[in-house]
């Protein structure tokens, strides 16, 4: 569900995630939104903050209180007190627009996860490797590191498509999944950081470069 009163950016968002395969409903009239959602009862709502009659904020709350579904604040205000504002009332995301596409897509597909609650295994065994999820640790050899939060998500996406190559793009849209927000660069510095601490494990060589076509173990 879009709540969303620019026109253009209402149309923009609709015919982007029909071209995805969603199903989005458009709220035009916002006289009684909360009505429209209990009706309808929407997978997500996508809601900016700027809206006639009732903010977002006060619409985050009473939408929560009434529908089961994921918020997604979508909104040119890009301050942080807003988006402490907008989370500590219930919301499950901000975004400030103009938005990045693939970042927008990739967080709602996150938010659908969550909702679905789809799990997550906690131990990922993979290329002699054996990766605690829930503690950020990987062990080889009677040895054992701690990872931070971008290694281990890079690490757990290389062992749980054991020997494929993945595409740098591929990474980093995880990493958005899971809500850690980096650009390419950034992706480079902690595959290093990542070599050199399984380097510690004696597996020196095991993430190679595919040099065209992105990562594999």
């Amino acid at each position: 569900m879009i709540i969303e009163d620019d026109p253009s950016i209402r149309e923009e968002l609709a015919f982007l995630l029909k071209n995805e395969g969603y199903h989005p409903l458009v709220a035009a009239d916002f006289t009684d939104i909360q009505e429209q959602a209990q009706k309808e009862q929407p997978d997500l709502i996508l809601l900016d903050i700027g809206l006639p009659g009732k903010d977002g904020f006060s619409l985050c709350v009473s939408l929560k209180n009434s529908v089961n579904a994921p918020v997604i604040f979508v909104t040119s205000r890009d301050c942080s007190l807003d988006e402490v504002r907008a989370l500590s009332l219930g919301g499950d995301d901000y975004i400030t627009k103009p938005y990045n596409i693939p970042v927008l897509l990739a967080r709602i597909k996150a938010a659908l996860r969550r909702k679905t609650g789809v799990s997550e295994p906690e131990i990922i065994e993979a290329a002699g490797l054996r990766l605690d999820l829930t503690k950020g640790i990987v062990s080889a050899k009677n040895k054992k590191v701690v990872l931070t939060r971008n290694e281990l998500q890079i690490l757990a996406c290389l062992m749980q498509c054991d020997g494929k190559i993945i595409s740098r793009a591929d990474l980093m849209e995880t990493l958005w999944d899971s809500q850690i927000y980096i650009d390419d660069n950034t992706l480079s510095v902690n595959v290093t950081r990542l070599r050199g601490k399984l380097a510690e494990l004696g597996m020196e060589d095991l993430i190679k470069t595919r040099r065209g076509m992105g990562y594999q173990l």
